[in-house]
């Protein structure tokens, strides 16, 4: 059985651009850290880079990015893969989507 600790949200438009996210976001990594959790991951679609921002501002890193044939409406979407490790390892990146996926690329910013 693989490890993976996938953190989502989302909120409805009219809560958007408040900090609610990155505020409970806050507390959730918190809350992993005291459950001894090594690490969380988050995606996000390249087309919703604000989603991407709460990620950085979490202290989340990017780590590469994948294109994936996104359900229910079967078109192709690019995601990107962000990471924060709590333990000492620091080099680890949790490698599913990365493997899983046949047109995956670290983007240059």
């Amino acid at each position: 059985m693989e490890d993976h600790h996938d953190f989502g949200y989302g909120l409805r438009k009219e809560f958007w651009h408040r900090g609610i996210a990155t505020e409970a976001g806050m507390a959730v990594i918190e809350q992993a850290k005291k459950d001894g959790i090594p690490y969380i991951t988050a995606t996000h679609d390249i087309n919703n880079p604000r989603s991407g921002n709460v990620m950085k501002k979490l202290g989340m890193i990017y780590c590469y990015s994948y294109e994936e044939q996104w359900q229910p409406k079967n078109f192709p979407v690019i995601f990107r893969m962000y990471q924060l490790n709590f333990n000492t390892d620091d080099d680890f990146v949790y490698n599913k989507y990365w493997n899983m996926y046949d047109n995956h690329f670290i983007e240059k910013f």
